[in-house]
């Protein structure tokens, strides 16, 4: 039987870490906040965990931005042209952009910026294949020139997904791309008070002052971010049983992923909102690393694909058909690319999975399995898959940790014996992963892949080639393509739909509906 969140948490002791009060006008000017993990790193693009882009969403400010009809807009841009021929593109920085030590924004900035992206971001690293030239022509001005025409422009440099193309200061910008960057210094409407941060317990943010905001209203992440509190806390509360009362009581004004199970009892409060802000939901999976036996043997993972029920996850993790659903796609289901293409290898035959493990040639080598049991949807996929891959006869160690040491750890490539791993779960919000472009998990281009390192040389073609295709139908055939050779080639294993709420009291106000807790235009009464 699967052991509770709730239990493990008590049974080792951990509890919400105790923060200083407040005063009662400064906590009317203070949110108050529960993320859905810890914040252990601060930087955006060495790392593609979801709780360091919404910090990112805080401190930095990107050159465009999605709006909430997912159309991108300029954002630090003020204004930009494209050549004819689609080679040349110029733009042009708002005046007043300031970074939190007080000094400008300049072109070389987002040049810089753009360049360390583009060395880790899946489509940063597509469109750096394609540069030929950046310079900047003046502080408010600059130019990339390309190789060929690249229509994807403004979807990568505005994209919503984890990271994202923030702007940092030319120091940052040109730090190696694989050593992760701990200053702080950002260009967005909250500055990041370092001096408070105690990982584990609480990460605060503060109104930036200098900070211009566009004329428009806000729409998403695009328009003008205007801040209605003086003061954002992050308290991270990693048991939920405990996150809930604190919302109950009002300790918390805002609980960004409350625990499925604690949903019913959290409703029973009149003075707690629950709200779904992200109806496309998130699709879960299973990813391998690929680098090490077992799981360098394609053969062993499409047994593992065969075997797997996604209904026991869903159960698991949701336990209410309300807030999921099955999803056997590489896609995100309900989008146009996410169909049922993968019912027919993916029968959730335990039997058939076992058969397939054992002409595969496994050899009993350990699958050590990351757990984070701080992250309550994390820790009974784990628990799941642990159980399925012992029920096929696999050499299963479960290890428990927490989500930014799981984060940590799944960047070493060492083998499972030697402080490395086999399988962890996540987690990708809908947007991120409803077409090639943009998909991080579907990536197989090897060392410089999301971690996992997958290599598929006939997936990177097909991507390119879908990336190219000017027709929507040929565009959505490739698509497909690429899904069934992903079905074969096995990057990660998909086990459904979770549209995961979010609570808060009823006197915030601003909560917008978006993948991305944003926290400017939201106020407390």
């Amino acid at each position: 039987m699967a052991t509770s969140r709730r239990t493990f948490l008590a049974s080792t002791g951990l509890a919400a870490l105790a923060t200083p009060a407040l005063s009662q006008g400064a906590a009317a000017r203070a949110l108050r906040f529960i993320p859905h993990a810890n914040l252990g790193a601060v930087d955006p693009v060495a790392t593609s965990g979801y709780i360091v882009r919404n910090y990112g969403f805080m401190v930095y400010d990107t050159l465009f931005a999605v709006d909430t009809d997912f159309k991108v807009q300029p954002q630090m841009v003020e204004s930009h042209e494209v050549s004819a021929d689609g080679r040349t593109w110029r733009f042009r920085l708002r005046e007043g952009l300031r970074f939190h030590d007080n000094e400008p924004v300049r072109a070389v900035d987002a040049i810089a910026s753009i360049r360390r992206w583009g060395a880790r971001d899946t489509m940063g690293q597509t469109l750096m294949t394609v540069m030929d030239e950046m310079r900047a022509t003046s502080d408010r001005d600059f130019e990339m020139r390309l190789k060929q025409p690249f229509p994807l422009m403004l979807d990568s440099l505005g994209k919503l997904s984890t990271q994202a193309l923030f702007v940092v200061p030319e120091r940052v910008g040109n730090s190696d791309p694989q050593v992760p960057n701990n200053e702080t210094v950002g260009s967005g409407p909250f500055r990041f008070l370092r001096n408070e941060w105690v990982p584990g317990s609480l990460a605060a943010f503060e109104k930036f002052a200098g900070y211009v905001p566009r004329a428009e209203p806000s729409s998403g992440a695009a328009g003008g971010k205007r801040v209605l509190v003086d003061r954002v806390e992050w308290r991270i509360i990693p048991d939920a049983s405990t996150s809930a009362n604190a919302l109950q009581t009002g300790e918390v004004d805002w609980y960004e992923q409350p625990s499925f199970d604690l949903l019913p009892i959290i409703s029973r409060n009149r003075n707690v909102r629950i709200e779904i802000t992200d109806p496309m939901g998130s699709l879960m999976m299973i990813r391998f690393n690929q680098l090490h036996p077992p799981f360098d043997n394609p053969a062993i993972r499409r047994a593992v694909l065969m075997a797997t029920d996604q209904q026991a996850y869903l159960d698991a993790v949701v336990g209410n058909p309300q807030y999921s659903a099955l999803c056997r796609s590489m896609y995100a289901c309900g989008t146009p690319l996410g169909t049922d293409q993968g019912a027919g290898v993916m029968p959730a035959n335990l039997e058939r999975g076992r058969a397939a493990l054992r002409e595969a040639g496994y050899n009993n080598e350990p699958v050590v399995i990351l757990a984070a049991m701080d992250n309550p949807a994390n820790s009974q996929m784990s628990q799941v898959t642990a159980d399925l891959l012992r029920r096929m006869g696999m050499n299963v160690e479960l290890v428990a940790t927490d989500w930014s040491a799981l984060l940590a750890r799944r960047a070493n490539r060492n083998p499972p014996d030697r402080g490395g791993w086999s399988i962890f779960h996540t987690s990708w919000v809908g947007l991120d992963v409803a077409g090639p472009a943009l998909h991080l998990p579907l990536r197989a281009h090897g060392a410089p892949a999301w971690a996992g390192w997958p290599t598929d040389p006939e997936i990177e073609r097909l991507r390119t080639a879908f990336i190219a295709a000017t027709d929507p139908a040929e565009g959505q055939r490739i698509a497909m393509q690429l899904q069934t050779r992903a079905f074969e080639s096995v990057p990660f294993v998909p086990l459904g739909t979770i549209i995961q709420p979010t609570a808060f009291r009823r006197n915030v106000q601003g909560i917008v509906n978006a993948p991305v807790p944003f926290f400017w235009g939201v106020s407390k009464g």
